[in-house]
């Protein structure tokens, strides 16, 4: 990769966005096209923080991939009943759709995860670590 495409941050310096329900915040580290909305991304990259059991928002026509950083883990239910998983490894990656909404329940206290959501259709993305 060329130099000139690696961009150094610093998370703490990345303002978080508070997610509606309150129960957590969302940092953007990088979305294409620049400057695209939750509507309009091809790709987006961020770093979440749940803070509190309830649930995540539905994203029809993307791709998601999770990725526990920090905390003892969450339980994601989707509501309509197609999984339940324990994400409680750190590093583990773990993918879903972004049609089906969820519940997130906090194994025990909140947590930190890196997260990968593309536009099926548009683009890929696979999370490996």
């Amino acid at each position: 990769m060329s130099p000139a495409l690696i961009q150094s941050f610093a998370l703490a310096d990345i303002v978080p966005t508070r997610w509606k329900n309150g129960g957590g915040n969302t940092r953007e580290i990088a979305v294409w096209p620049p400057g695209a909305g939750m509507d309009d991304f091809v790709w987006r990259l961020s770093v979440a923080d749940i803070e509190s059991d309830g649930p995540f928002s539905a994203f029809p026509g993307i791709d998601r991939q999770i990725v526990l950083l920090d905390g003892a883990g969450v339980t994601l239910c989707a509501d309509d009943g197609s999984f339940s998983h324990r994400l409680a490894g750190v590093g583990e990656p773990f993918a879903f759709s972004g049609d089906t909404s969820l519940q997130a329940t906090l194994l025990d206290g909140a947590t930190r995860d890196f997260n990968v959501m593309t536009r099926r259709g548009h683009c890929r993305a696979r999370v490996e670590a």
